[in-house]
């Protein structure tokens, strides 16, 4: 029997979205029994319009050099799908001849993956004909239910603490101000606890970390940020763009809303306009934003090697027959690290959120070690390590 197989990119890119693309065409090569791969052009919207690339089709040194190209070089979308639209998908598939899906995506795109399931059971004709469906995770946030991490987390991971540390020393070198730093995270504090692993000596930052799982309290912020300033001189703040107050709120009211996609003001500059105001002292905002998810020269070289095998045990497990799974990690042991791939049904992370678990923070501000013991493998080869400062 010949497979043809479609892949879709969902939601916002990572620096090992490509890596999974490779191992998911490396692996169907390897099979011998894949006559096409397509490719939904700018994502799942593509599908309904039959806008495919047949990445069989593509030359060698283009597919080797994916791995190492950020971002979606297939192209992705925040595309909603409507429960018509998943009806029209179903007869594409059908009139294509695919006969196995990947989506490869975070919670949104999982929940589609699942969803497309459901219609291609409730459609006749191609659930006799067997039409599988099978997820590759994909998040910076890390907020992926059941699985012990996802790619694209540990790079971000890896620009965020790298970009820290550097910046850190900056400030310790000029120390006058607050410098706030924001993290991306939605509702979860993954990313930005990450900022903790840039720690190395008492006075350089970073020297306070806030996560969305801890309501924010301007007064005691202000508190330590003064603290701080007295006791160093310069600070580094690093905040989610998430943080809400004890009633729940963004501290920063959004700007804009659609669905699930939600457009933050400036937390950063929110914070840093308190310092300024209140405590009379200089304050400096930084907003690395989508730099942070994209970045190539940061890229952690297990987050990309990961990515690859979940690519490559996606197309395992959907040639096997499985489908309505998506590829997850089990950890085994971090020191030293290793983890195994697992089969995750799909019902079990269809917009299922995982937040930071509340025992990795020790305090509002403050990061435990069993965090930076559980994410350090994660980000690759050790940061730059920088001589102890003797002014």
């Amino acid at each position: 029997m010949h497979e043809n197989l479609l892949i879709i990119h969902g939601g916002a890119p990572t620096a090992v979205m490509n890596a999974s693309l490779y191992g998911v065409i490396k692996q169907a090569k390897d099979s011998g029994v894949c006559r096409h791969v397509y490719a939904a052009r700018g994502g799942t919207q593509a599908v309904l319009t039959e806008d495919f690339i047949d990445l069989l089709t593509i030359d060698e040194q283009t597919i080797a050099q994916l791995p190492h190209t950020p971002a979606s070089w297939i192209g992705t979308s925040r595309f909603h799908v409507s429960d018509d639209d998943y009806a029209k998908m179903v007869e594409v598939l059908l009139e294509c001849n695919i006969t196995g899906v990947f989506f490869n995506g975070g919670n949104g795109s999982m929940d589609a993956c699942g969803k497309l399931a459901r219609a291609i059971k409730a459609h006749p004709i191609a659930r006799s004909k067997g039409i599988r469906v099978v997820g590759i995770p994909k998040t910076i946030d890390n907020d992926l239910a059941i699985t012990d991490h996802a790619p694209g987390f540990g790079s971000a991971a890896r620009y965020l603490a790298s970009s820290v540390q550097e910046l850190s020393q900056d400030v310790a070198s000029l120390p006058i101000h607050v410098c706030i730093i924001e993290s991306m995270g939605r509702n979860a504090g993954w990313l930005t606890a990450a900022a903790a692993l840039a720690k190395t000596e008492e006075r350089v930052g970073p020297h306070l970390i806030y996560v969305p799982e801890v309501a924010f309290d301007e007064e005691r912020f202000l508190d330590e940020a003064r603290s701080l300033y007295e006791k160093h001189g310069g600070v580094v703040v690093v905040a989610s763009e998430g943080l809400r107050t004890t009633e729940g709120s963004p501290i920063v009211k959004p700007i804009f809303q659609v669905g699930r996609s939600v457009y933050y003001g400036d937390v950063s500059a929110h914070l840093c306009n308190l310092v300024i105001q209140k405590l009379g002292i200089k304050a400096r905002s930084e907003k690395p934003g989508i730099l942070g998810r994209c970045s190539i020269a940061f890229q952690s070289e297990v987050d990309r090697d990961e990515a690859i095998l979940a690519g490559r045990e996606a197309v395992k497990a959907l040639l096997e027959g499985k489908s309505e799974v998506m590829v997850g990690f089990e950890r085994i042991n971090s020191e030293p690290y290793l983890c195994k791939t697992i089969l995750i049904p799909l019902e079990q992370v269809m917009l299922h959120e995982r937040t930071l678990p509340i025992q990795y923070v020790r305090d509002a501000g403050k990061i435990d070690e069993a965090y930076l013991a559980w994410c350090k493998p994660l980000i690759g080869s050790p940061l730059a390590s920088f001589p102890k400062r003797e002014v």
